[in-house]
Protein backbone atom coordinates (compact mmCIF):
# COMPACT_ATOMS: atom_id res chain seq x y z
CA UNK A 1 0.00 0.00 0.00
CA UNK A 2 2.97 2.60 1.21
CA UNK A 3 4.04 1.59 -2.58
CA UNK A 4 0.84 2.92 -4.56
CA UNK A 5 0.38 5.84 -2.66
CA UNK A 6 4.41 6.96 -2.95
CA UNK A 7 3.46 6.41 -7.16
CA UNK A 8 0.66 8.26 -6.94
CA UNK A 9 1.63 11.28 -4.63
CA UNK A 10 4.70 11.32 -7.49
CA UNK A 11 2.46 11.27 -10.21
CA UNK A 12 0.17 14.10 -8.73
CA UNK A 13 3.10 16.32 -7.22
CA UNK A 14 4.38 16.41 -10.86
CA UNK A 15 1.28 16.78 -12.57
CA UNK A 16 0.51 19.64 -9.81
CA UNK A 17 3.42 21.40 -10.20
CA UNK A 18 3.70 21.44 -13.85
CA UNK A 19 0.28 22.73 -13.86
CA UNK A 20 1.30 25.89 -11.56
CA UNK A 21 4.11 26.28 -13.28
CA UNK A 22 2.53 26.86 -16.26
CA UNK A 23 -0.59 29.12 -15.10
CA UNK A 24 1.42 31.38 -13.25
CA UNK A 25 4.35 31.79 -16.03
CA UNK A 26 2.43 35.17 -16.82
CA UNK A 27 3.80 36.32 -12.91
CA UNK A 28 7.59 36.62 -14.30
CA UNK A 29 6.00 39.95 -15.36
CA UNK A 30 4.17 40.69 -12.45
CA UNK A 31 5.79 42.18 -8.61
CA UNK A 32 7.48 39.99 -6.95
CA UNK A 33 5.04 39.69 -4.30
CA UNK A 34 3.07 37.64 -7.03
CA UNK A 35 5.21 35.17 -7.50
CA UNK A 36 5.63 34.17 -3.96
CA UNK A 37 1.93 34.16 -3.30
CA UNK A 38 1.76 31.64 -5.67
CA UNK A 39 4.60 29.54 -4.75
CA UNK A 40 2.69 29.74 -1.17
CA UNK A 41 -0.17 28.49 -3.16
CA UNK A 42 1.56 25.69 -4.76
CA UNK A 43 3.39 24.57 -1.42
CA UNK A 44 -0.45 23.96 0.48
CA UNK A 45 -1.10 21.79 -2.53
CA UNK A 46 2.07 19.98 -2.08
CA UNK A 47 1.06 19.44 1.45
CA UNK A 48 -2.32 18.37 1.20
CA UNK A 49 -1.82 15.83 -1.51
CA UNK A 50 1.07 14.28 1.08
CA UNK A 51 -2.31 13.05 2.77
CA UNK A 52 -2.20 10.40 -0.15
CA UNK A 53 0.29 8.97 1.41
CA UNK A 54 -0.89 9.19 5.13
CA UNK A 55 1.16 11.74 5.78
CA UNK A 56 0.56 14.67 8.22
CA UNK A 57 2.66 18.02 7.81
CA UNK A 58 2.93 20.25 11.13
CA UNK A 59 4.71 23.53 12.51
CA UNK A 60 5.54 23.68 15.68
CA UNK A 61 6.93 26.57 17.67
CA UNK A 62 5.24 29.97 15.63
CA UNK A 63 6.06 31.89 18.55
CA UNK A 64 9.51 31.51 17.23
CA UNK A 65 8.97 32.58 13.58
CA UNK A 66 10.19 35.67 12.24
CA UNK A 67 7.73 38.04 10.49
CA UNK A 68 10.67 40.76 9.62
CA UNK A 69 13.94 40.87 8.67
CA UNK A 70 15.59 37.85 10.19
CA UNK A 71 18.16 34.80 9.16
CA UNK A 72 16.02 31.38 9.11
CA UNK A 73 18.37 27.94 9.29
CA UNK A 74 16.33 24.92 9.44
CA UNK A 75 17.44 21.25 9.47
CA UNK A 76 17.92 19.81 5.62
CA UNK A 77 16.74 15.94 5.29
CA UNK A 78 15.06 16.45 1.94
CA UNK A 79 13.80 19.01 -0.88
CA UNK A 80 10.34 19.21 0.99
CA UNK A 81 12.37 21.59 3.33
CA UNK A 82 11.91 24.27 0.50
CA UNK A 83 8.85 23.79 -0.39
CA UNK A 84 7.10 24.22 2.54
CA UNK A 85 8.48 27.19 4.02
CA UNK A 86 6.81 29.02 1.26
CA UNK A 87 3.71 28.09 2.78
CA UNK A 88 4.56 30.05 6.59
CA UNK A 89 7.49 32.63 5.86
CA UNK A 90 5.39 36.28 4.28
CA UNK A 91 8.78 37.18 2.34
CA UNK A 92 11.42 34.66 1.62
CA UNK A 93 14.78 34.54 0.40
CA UNK A 94 16.55 31.70 0.10
CA UNK A 95 20.18 30.85 -0.43
CA UNK A 96 20.66 28.07 -3.34
CA UNK A 97 23.29 27.04 -5.42
CA UNK A 98 23.83 27.95 -9.23
CA UNK A 99 23.04 24.89 -10.58
CA UNK A 100 19.40 24.71 -9.35
CA UNK A 101 18.66 27.78 -11.62
CA UNK A 102 19.56 25.64 -14.72
CA UNK A 103 16.01 23.85 -13.39
CA UNK A 104 12.91 24.96 -16.17
CA UNK A 105 10.52 27.42 -14.32
CA UNK A 106 12.06 26.86 -10.95
CA UNK A 107 15.07 28.95 -12.45
CA UNK A 108 12.94 31.42 -13.77
CA UNK A 109 10.65 31.90 -10.55
CA UNK A 110 13.34 31.76 -8.12
CA UNK A 111 15.46 34.54 -10.14
CA UNK A 112 11.43 36.55 -10.39
CA UNK A 113 11.50 36.45 -6.66
CA UNK A 114 15.28 37.29 -6.14
CA UNK A 115 16.70 34.65 -4.23
CA UNK A 116 19.89 34.67 -3.62
CA UNK A 117 22.60 32.42 -5.41
CA UNK A 118 26.36 30.84 -4.74
CA UNK A 119 28.56 29.55 -7.34
CA UNK A 120 30.20 26.93 -4.37
CA UNK A 121 32.96 26.31 -6.50
CA UNK A 122 34.13 30.28 -6.37
CA UNK A 123 34.74 29.55 -2.22
CA UNK A 124 35.40 33.04 -0.32
CA UNK A 125 34.58 35.04 -4.06
CA UNK A 126 31.02 33.36 -3.05
CA UNK A 127 30.82 33.97 0.24
CA UNK A 128 31.95 37.34 0.44
CA UNK A 129 29.23 37.98 -3.33
CA UNK A 130 26.58 36.23 -0.54
CA UNK A 131 27.15 38.71 1.74
CA UNK A 132 26.48 41.51 -0.51
CA UNK A 133 23.50 40.02 -1.90
CA UNK A 134 22.04 39.39 1.48
CA UNK A 135 22.48 42.90 2.48
CA UNK A 136 20.77 44.15 -0.34
CA UNK A 137 17.66 41.63 -0.19
CA UNK A 138 17.35 42.81 3.64
CA UNK A 139 16.67 46.33 2.22
CA UNK A 140 13.16 45.35 2.40
CA UNK A 141 12.04 42.89 5.70
CA UNK A 142 12.71 39.11 4.04
CA UNK A 143 13.65 35.97 6.10
CA UNK A 144 16.97 35.21 4.38
CA UNK A 145 17.20 31.27 4.60
CA UNK A 146 19.93 29.27 4.23
CA UNK A 147 20.40 25.45 5.12
CA UNK A 148 23.78 25.47 7.59
CA UNK A 149 24.98 22.06 6.13
CA UNK A 150 24.86 23.19 2.58
CA UNK A 151 23.13 19.79 1.37
CA UNK A 152 20.81 17.53 2.50
CA UNK A 153 21.62 14.75 5.59
CA UNK A 154 19.95 11.81 6.65
CA UNK A 155 17.44 11.72 9.21
CA UNK A 156 19.23 11.34 12.80
CA UNK A 157 23.21 12.04 11.30
CA UNK A 158 24.60 15.19 12.72
CA UNK A 159 25.54 17.40 9.66
CA UNK A 160 28.73 19.29 8.63
CA UNK A 161 28.04 22.84 9.39
CA UNK A 162 29.16 25.65 6.81
CA UNK A 163 30.79 28.85 7.01
CA UNK A 164 28.37 30.76 5.61
CA UNK A 165 25.78 30.95 8.26
CA UNK A 166 28.47 32.05 10.57
CA UNK A 167 29.26 35.16 7.64
CA UNK A 168 25.76 35.97 7.33
CA UNK A 169 24.91 36.06 11.60
CA UNK A 170 28.29 38.06 11.73
CA UNK A 171 27.60 40.48 8.68
CA UNK A 172 23.96 41.06 9.41
CA UNK A 173 23.49 41.47 12.65
CA UNK A 174 20.19 39.80 12.93
CA UNK A 175 18.99 36.84 15.22
CA UNK A 176 19.01 33.50 14.06
CA UNK A 177 15.66 31.31 13.62
CA UNK A 178 16.92 27.48 14.14
CA UNK A 179 14.21 24.97 12.78
CA UNK A 180 14.49 21.45 13.47
CA UNK A 181 12.35 18.38 11.03
CA UNK A 182 12.47 14.78 10.80
CA UNK A 183 11.47 15.57 7.03
CA UNK A 184 13.83 12.93 5.25
CA UNK A 185 11.86 10.17 7.46
CA UNK A 186 9.14 10.40 5.30
CA UNK A 187 10.12 11.89 2.39
CA UNK A 188 13.53 10.51 2.14
CA UNK A 189 16.35 12.74 -0.29
CA UNK A 190 16.40 9.38 -2.57
CA UNK A 191 13.77 7.24 -4.17
CA UNK A 192 10.08 7.64 -4.43
CA UNK A 193 8.32 6.29 -1.49
CA UNK A 194 6.75 8.68 1.12
CA UNK A 195 6.57 7.27 4.65
CA UNK A 196 3.29 7.35 6.99
CA UNK A 197 3.51 9.74 10.10
CA UNK A 198 4.05 13.25 10.69
CA UNK A 199 6.56 15.72 9.06
CA UNK A 200 6.99 17.91 11.82
CA UNK A 201 9.17 21.60 11.21
CA UNK A 202 10.16 23.38 14.37
CA UNK A 203 10.99 27.22 15.04
CA UNK A 204 13.13 26.96 17.69
CA UNK A 205 14.33 30.11 20.18
CA UNK A 206 16.04 32.51 18.30
CA UNK A 207 19.94 32.93 18.90
CA UNK A 208 20.15 36.64 19.26
CA UNK A 209 23.06 38.75 17.64
CA UNK A 210 26.54 39.69 18.83
CA UNK A 211 27.67 36.24 19.65
CA UNK A 212 31.10 35.30 19.15
CA UNK A 213 31.62 32.71 15.83
CA UNK A 214 32.22 29.79 18.19
CA UNK A 215 29.56 30.58 20.54
CA UNK A 216 27.13 30.95 18.07
CA UNK A 217 27.87 27.97 16.06
CA UNK A 218 28.18 25.68 19.13
CA UNK A 219 24.08 26.99 20.13
CA UNK A 220 22.98 26.48 16.46
CA UNK A 221 24.41 23.41 15.78
CA UNK A 222 23.20 21.61 19.25
CA UNK A 223 19.32 22.91 19.12
CA UNK A 224 18.96 22.03 15.48
CA UNK A 225 20.37 18.54 16.38
CA UNK A 226 18.75 17.96 19.61
CA UNK A 227 15.57 19.35 18.83
CA UNK A 228 15.85 17.31 15.51
CA UNK A 229 16.83 13.99 17.14
CA UNK A 230 13.40 14.44 19.25
CA UNK A 231 11.27 13.97 16.56
CA UNK A 232 12.76 10.98 14.78
CA UNK A 233 10.31 8.57 15.57
CA UNK A 234 7.21 10.48 14.81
Amino acid sequence: MTVLRSLLFVALFYLWSAVVAISITPLLLAPRAWTLRALDFWSRGVIALLGICDIRVELRGREHMPVGAALVAPKHQCMFDVFAQFAWLPDTCFVLKKELMWIPFFGWFAQKADMIVVDRQAHSAALKKMVRDAKDRLAEPRQLLIFPEGTRGQPGVKGDYKPGIAALYRELNLPVHPVATNSGVHWPKHGFLRKPGVIVFEYLEPIPPGLKRAEFMRLLEERIETASMKLLDL
